[in-house]
C-alpha cells in the first residue's frame, strides 16, 4: 500500500511539473531573453537556429564542432573552473560508500534501480514546453525546446562515451566505489547530466521579471532527479556530481550558443574551508 502511495504521488507530481511549465511559459517567454539586452532591431534578437541563413541543422552541427573542440579554446579561469570541479568529484568520491549506506538496507545488490521512472520529472519539463510552443505557436519557447533538447542530446552522448570510457560498477552491482575499468556503466550518471542539462537551460532561458519561476522548476527538477539516483542505489555520489557538473556546463554552453553571454548565470566551484574543501554552488538572482 506504501508503495502505490508513493508511486501515485510521483505520477501526480510530474504531472504537475508539465502542468506548471506549460502555464509558467506565457509570463516568462512573453518577454525577450534576459541574458543579453534586446537590440533597437527586434530582427536581430531571433535565436541564429531560426535565422534563414543559419539553417537548424547546420547550427546543430556548427554547435556539436563547438562543443568537443572547447577546451581547446578554454583560457585560465575555464581551466581552473575545470579543476575545481575535478576536485569536487573526488571529495564526492570520499563520500560514495557513507551516502550509499544512508540510503541501502542490507546488501543493496540486485533490485531496480527505477531508471524509467527517474527520467520522467525532465521529460515532463521538456514535454511541458514543447506542449506550450505548439499550443500557443511561440517562437520564444520553440527556441527553448530546441536548446533543452540539444543540451540533454550533447550532454547524454558525452555521459555514455566518459561511461564507455570509466567502466565503473555501479553501487547496485558493488558494494566497493573503487571498481572501475570493471564491465560497468556508471560513471557519470545520465540522468542527471540530462536533467541538469535540461533544467539550466529552462532556468535561465526566461525573462529577468519571472526567472525565479524557471530557475525554481529547472533547478528543483534536476535536484530531484539527482537525489532519486541516490536514493534508488542507481549511482555512487561522485557519478552523481560529475553528472550534474557535465550537464549544467552543457546548459550554458547551449545557452550562449542560442542567446549570448549567459556562461556568468551559473557555476559550481570548490572552496578552501577550515579542514577541507566545500564544494559551492553560485546563481546570478538578478
Amino acid at each position: 500500500m506504501h508503495g502505490m502511495m508513493n508511486s501515485t504521488f510521483r505520477v501526480r507530481a510530474i504531472g504537475a511539473i508539465a502542468v506548471v511549465a506549460i502555464f509558467a511559459c506565457p509570463a516568462v517567454w512573453a518577454q525577450s531573453s534576459p541574458l543579453v539586452d534586446p537590440p533597437a532591431d527586434r530582427s536581430a534578437a531571433e535565436p541564429p537556429a531560426y535565422s534563414p541563413a543559419h539553417p537548424a541543422i547546420k547550427h546543430l552541427l556548427d554547435d556539436v564542432k563547438g562543443y568537443y573542440t572547447a577546451p581547446l579554446r578554454w583560457d585560465g579561469g575555464q581551466w581552473a573552473l575545470f579543476g575545481g570541479t575535478l576536485g569536487a568529484i573526488a571529495l564526492a568520491h570520499h563520500y560514495d560508500s557513507n551516502v550509499r549506506a544512508h540510503f541501502v538496507a542490507g546488501s543493496g545488490i540486485g533490485g531496480s534501480t527505477d531508471d524509467l521512472q527517474d527520467a520522467l520529472p525532465a521529460a515532463a519539463l521538456f514535454l511541458g514546453t514543447y506542449i506550450y510552443s505548439t499550443e500557443w505557436q511561440d517562437r520564444s519557447g520553440f527556441t527553448a525546446t530546441w536548446a533543452m533538447a540539444e543540451a540533454a542530446g550533447l550532454s547524454t552522448v558525452t555521459t555514455y562515451a566518459l561511461k564507455y570510457a570509466a567502466r565503473r560498477r555501479g553501487p547496485n552491482d558493488t558494494s566497493d566505489p573503487n571498481r572501475w575499468f570493471a564491465s560497468g556503466s556508471s560513471f557519470p550518471s545520465e540522468h542527471a547530466a540530462a536533467a541538469f542539462a535540461i533544467g539550466t537551460v529552462f532556468a535561465e532561458s526566461g525573462s529577468g521579471g519571472y526567472r525565479w519561476v524557471t530557475r525554481a522548476l529547472g533547478y528543483g527538477v534536476a535536484g530531484f532527479t539527482a537525489y532519486e539516483r541516490l536514493k534508488h542505489n542507481a549511482h555512487w555520489l561522485s557519478d552523481v556530481v560529475a553528472g550534474a557538473a557535465l550537464g549544467v556546463s552543457t546548459g550554458v554552453f547551449v545557452l550562449d550558443r542560442t542567446y549570448g553571454g549567459a556562461s556568468s548565470a551559473s557555476a559550481f566551484n570548490v572552496v578552501p574551508v577550515d579542514g577541507g574543501l566545500m564544494l559551492a554552488y553560485h546563481v546570478d538572482l538578478r
